[in-house]
């Protein structure tokens, strides 16, 4: 396995997404090139078309980079599931992973770092239970779905290092905040299903951050990219609305959720009891810069 260069790009897929975007201004700001695979045509040097899907990615793309960087997928956000969308959620992520992949074990001894995107879907609902990295698999269209994502990401063999990055929903207004501040705003904001159940979470800061980390810290396979303490769906409400100086009251309950969003998305974003520690990248020395809930919120929602 090749040492990366210090001075080597990070190939980037997904750069035009929120945690893609700011990850690259984040290596920029430090000197640090980086590499944008585009499906338009390039604007720059420092942009590839690629085809995924289509054509395969040369390696001669990727030799020699400091890591490949892959975060593509349509959002998980929107809703509803449909059948025709989920084809999209699971294609959009499966054939740009299998194309990085094969360009990753073309290279052999010397394979940069592979980033995977992931996401903690992966786990069960365990009310009661903290689970880490160990932990199985659950049987979720969304488990299934990271399941997935992780062994195209795991095709690029074992002369690379491979990460898989199973990223908490972020607690930032253009993620899972979105929809709570506009139901806080309106008033109608409170407990969604029992309220107690316990959302994995992390600010994009921290993200960004634990991505950039593990880019050269010397870790493999899952890591769980989720704030270090643990925060109810009313945590989380709440916070918001003291915040935005607003009333936490109006209820959903899991049925309503279930009929309006469909038992799969409802299940796997809302109603799940999923309590994750981030013990891969705790013990790999990393330090968060938003440790609770409301830091995160208090970092991006200016208060009334």
């Amino acid at each position: 396995m090749a040492e990366p260069d210090a001075a080597a790009p990070v190939v980037l897929a997904g750069a035009s997404g929120l945690i893609g975007s700011a990850l690259a201004d984040s290596l920029r700001a430090d000197g640090i090139p980086v590499i944008q695979l585009v499906r338009h045509e390039p604007g720059g040097p420092d942009e590839v078309q690629w085809w995924p899907g289509e054509q395969p990615l040369d390696p001669d793309v990727i030799a020699g980079a400091r890591a490949v960087v892959g975060l593509n997928g349509a959002s998980i956000s929107r809703l509803p599931w449909t059948r025709s969308y989920k084809h999209e959620l699971v294609w959009s992520r499966l054939l740009p992973t299998e194309s990085l992949a094969t360009a990753v074990r073309a290279l052999g001894d010397d394979a940069p770092a592979f980033l995977s995107a992931s996401a903690t879907g992966y786990y069960p609902s365990r009310p009661g239970v903290r689970m880490d990295e160990t932990a199985p698999r659950g049987d979720t269209f969304l488990a299934d779905l990271c399941g997935e994502w992780e062994g195209a990401a795991a095709s690029a063999g074992d002369r690379a290092r491979v990460v898989f990055l199973r990223t908490a929903p972020l607690v930032h207004p253009d993620a899972v905040l979105k929809p709570l501040m506009l139901l806080t705003r309106l008033g109608i904001a409170g407990p969604i299903g029992r309220g107690t159940q316990v959302w994995p979470w992390i600010s994009l800061e921290d993200e960004v951050s634990a991505v950039r980390h593990l880019i050269d810290a010397d870790v493999s396979g899952p890591v769980n990219l989720t704030g270090p303490t643990r925060a109810t769906a009313n945590d989380l409400g709440f916070q918001l609305a003291m915040r935005m100086n607003r009333p936490y009251l109006v209820r959903a309950p899991e049925f309503a959720l279930r009929v309006v969003l469909g038992r799969d998305a409802a299940d796997a974003l809302l109603t799940n009891d999923t309590d994750l520690a981030p013990a891969v990248l705790e013990r790999s020395g990393f330090t968060f810069a938003h440790p609770r809930v409301q830091d995160a919120i208090a970092a991006v929602v200016p208060e009334r």
